[in-house]
């Protein structure tokens, strides 16, 4: 049986002396590369063609193993230190990764080492969150406004059946509480913003309340089969 190269003695040296029973493909395999390479590495006209004690170069056609793309965040990792061990600036790390506070990079994180910047991000609504709202009430953050409103004193026109209507809804959507808040949902009713317009009073998530109802369902009754058949209002 002839012999074959192994991978340590052409892996770990410039050099790798032609053994008997070698053959170029093999010892380009075990190099990490091809014969194809090896061959105009070593001016070999046939590549099928070489003998025993032949000293062929191996480095010069050693694959390179290609660039990383990405980086993972370890323990203990900023944003300085991975730029020195990436050889990538910090500034382009922040601009490719839309990273606006190096400060701020958590473990598991996935940073782009090359390509263009990413584009600028805003929060969204988890699947979950999309799902158990109505569209009507998605939520724009208005691009400045005043200090708040405060309305003191509002009387609602429900009553009756619609008064327990608007209660029940309130019941299931904060538990009866103005405070309550769930991400952008403030209140009692979980109404976003720019509905309330920064006046997050009692009197005033009242009135719009009753606005948002008598415009999206006619009633509250209305309101309330349409929660009980879907979960929102």
């Amino acid at each position: 049986m002839g012999h074959t190269t192994t991978t340590t003695d052409a892996a770990t040296t410039d050099e790798y002396v032609v053994k008997a029973g070698d053959t170029l493909s093999a010892i380009a395999a075990a190099i990490n590369t091809n014969a194809d390479k090896l061959a105009v590495a070593n001016n070999l006209a046939n590549k099928n063609l070489i003998h025993v004690g032949q000293i062929l170069k191996v480095t010069e056609a050693a694959a390179k193993p290609a660039a990383p793309t990405t980086y993972t965040v370890k323990a203990g990792d900023t944003l300085s230190d991975i730029a020195k061990t990436t050889g990538v600036s910090q500034a382009t790390l922040a601009s490719l990764n839309n990273i606006t506070n190096p400060n701020l990079i958590a473990v598991g994180q996935v940073l782009k080492l090359t390509g263009s910047a990413a584009p600028a991000t805003t929060p969204t609504q988890t699947a979950a969150q999309t799902s158990a709202q109505p569209q009507a009430r998605s939520y724009t953050a208005p691009k400045s406004y005043s200090a708040p409103r405060t309305t003191t004193s509002y009387t609602s026109s429900a009553s009756g059946s619609e008064a327990a209507a608007k209660a029940a809804i309130a019941q299931r959507e904060s538990g009866g509480s103005y405070s309550a808040r769930n991400g952008q949902y403030i209140g009692k009713y979980q109404l976003t913003n720019s509905y309330l317009h920064g006046d997050y009073s009692a009197a005033n998530q009242e009135r719009v309340a009753d606005q948002y109802v008598s415009s999206r369902y006619g009633s509250w009754s209305k309101a309330l089969a349409h929660s009980n058949a879907y979960g929102w209002y």
